[in-house]
């Protein structure tokens, strides 16, 4: 039954191929594929524009389709296969409003960008940021240094006890890495770029423990001081024409609590945080010139939500005035149910969340720290994404945006894996199949896309899709599909038309149509 509907599909569907640069693949052994990058050739992908009865698809799949583009035509008959999954889109029932998607301008990322020559570097930015690449809109950026740095630092760290940050610079690194990196990226984003500003650890002389990482806590007396560091950090960008669009309340807070890591941390409890927000950072901010910057809290695990947002407005209810959301990262989630955030979206909805970072390669048990190939990977983030769409985060910000075949550099030694890895003996660059997974998302859901309904309706004993999807500020719908299993065709319709699709095995399909 899949092989005739599959052939029917197939005569029905046509295979675009208008200004593509296909991938060059290099197959890993009993894994996927790399898509490799080099001075004279990366490829490249032209998201097509359907008119009238036209859609146009996109797949990538586990056996090294990336991006591979087919258009058809709506059918307008309103008859449900047999045996068939049916996807049934209800464009009236509506939820939130995407914001973006991206990555992370570390040290790391910008060391290894500058490691290639010029005309690789343009690729790297432009497969991220360009028209013909994922077109990202978000980026994170951290205020000082992480682990992914070369070295353990923050701003202003001398004179120490400096309550009026006399010596607030920024330092080398952002001036040789992280603004070169990001003013390139705006220079060729297809939207304005939001970025989104963190501080993993201010300087030693603020913290009950003078070290960069392990257990500490923000001295009382330097609450304002932390504030006013924030701050100044928004306004030296500022002069360096990057405008930040919101900050975060520090990295990870519970690692400093109960010292889960070694590198750049401050710990902080509810007590100590509704108190910060309340009484320094948020009047600091409001009554700034950027008072419309976004005040985002959290920045920790899916686990730490309620603790973060609902006990924290529970007795610091003032910290509504301040805060514009909440921000989650992703090494939690395969523990913790996605229903957690309805903690937040059902007491108060006008209260954005946002997926702020995740990475691969980071849990313990993950020997390999840079998995070339791996569709395992790329599978957890598809799944992830969608999970947090449907639960209505308005992004999903990516680690990272490149790191080199070890998984840094890092200072403490914490290699992770990455959507770009960059061989610089080799003068070359890997897309993984991470890469790709991203790009189903934010090359075809845009800022100011709103999700819709969307009811499956499966045969007896056949195994769910995972899908999501959205109507789009260019007047289309989006729908994204994955299939964790083997080929199967599956009937998508609304209203008035539909069609059958025919989704690969292990595949990833993205559709989009006119409205």
């Amino acid at each position: 039954m899949y092989l005739f509907l599959g052939i029917i599909v197939s005569l029905i569907a046509f295979t675009t191929v208008i200004g593509d640069t296909p991938c060059a693949e290099r197959r890993i052994p009993n894994e996927s594929v790399v898509c490799v990058c080099n001075s004279s050739y990366c490829d490249d992908i032209t998201r097509e524009v359907p008119t009238g009865r036209t859609y146009i698809t996109y797949t990538s799949s586990k056996d090294g389709l990336r991006f591979k583009k087919d258009s058809g035509v709506w059918s307008y008959l309103n008859v449900e296969p047999c045996c068939t999954t049916t996807l049934e889109l209800f464009p009236n029932t509506t939820y939130q409003t995407i914001e973006g998607f991206g990555g992370a301008v570390t040290d790391s990322a910008g060391i290894n960008w500058k490691s290639l020559p010029p005309v690789l570097q343009d690729y790297l930015i432009r497969s991220y940021f360009g028209e013909k690449g994922l077109e990202y809109n978000m980026l994170r950026v951290p205020i000082g240094g992480t682990d992914f740095s070369t070295r353990a630092y923050a701003y202003n760290e001398l004179p120490e006890n400096d309550t009026h940050l006399s010596n607030y610079t920024l330092a080398p690194e952002d001036y040789m890495y992280k603004i070169p990196m990001i003013k390139s990226i705006m220079n060729v984003s297809t939207a304005p770029v939001h970025i989104v500003a963190t501080t993993w650890s201010p300087p030693l002389w603020m913290k009950t423990r003078h070290h960069y990482g392990g257990f500490s806590r923000l001295k009382e007396e330097y609450y304002q001081t932390y504030a006013d560091y924030h701050l100044k950090f928004i306004e030296k960008y500022d002069q360096s024409g990057i405008p930040v669009w919101g900050i975060t309340t520090t990295n990870e807070p519970f690692n400093g609590v109960f010292s889960f890591v070694k590198f750049n941390s401050l710990g902080w409890d509810l007590t100590e945080m509704g108190k910060w927000i309340t009484e320094n950072l948020g009047p600091t901010i409001r009554n700034s010139k950027y008072k419309d910057l976004k005040i985002i809290t959290g920045d920790d695990q899916r686990l730490t939500i309620y603790y973060w947002f609902n006990l924290l407005a529970k007795y610091y209810p003032k910290i509504l005035d301040y805060i514009d959301g909440l921000g989650v990262h992703y090494y939690t989630d395969k523990f913790v149910p996605a229903i957690v955030f309805e903690t937040v979206t059902k007491t108060h909805p006008e209260k954005f969340i946002l997926a702020t970072e995740a990475c691969e390669g980071s849990a313990p048990w993950q020997k390999e720290k840079v998995y070339l190939g791996s569709w395992t990977r790329a599978k957890s983030y598809i799944e992830d994404i969608m999970e947090d769409l449907n639960y209505n985060l308005v992004g999903w910000i990516d680690w990272n945006l490149c790191l080199n075949l070890k998984g840094g550099p890092n200072w403490e030694g914490n290699y992770v894996d990455s959507t770009i890895i960059v061989d610089k003996d080799k003068q070359e660059f890997l897309k993984q199949p991470m890469y790709y997974a991203m790009g189903h998302f934010s090359k075809f859901i845009p800022r100011g896309s709103v999700r819709i309904k969307v009811v499956e309706k499966k045969p007896l004993f056949s195994s769910a899709l995972r899908h999501v999807a959205f109507l789009t500020p260019k007047n289309t719908t989006v729908v994204v599909i994955y299939n964790d299993g083997q080929a199967r065709p599956v009937n998508l319709k609304n209203s008035i038309k539909q069609n059958m699709l025919y989704l690969p095995a292990h595949s990833v399909t993205t559709l989009e149509y006119a409205n």
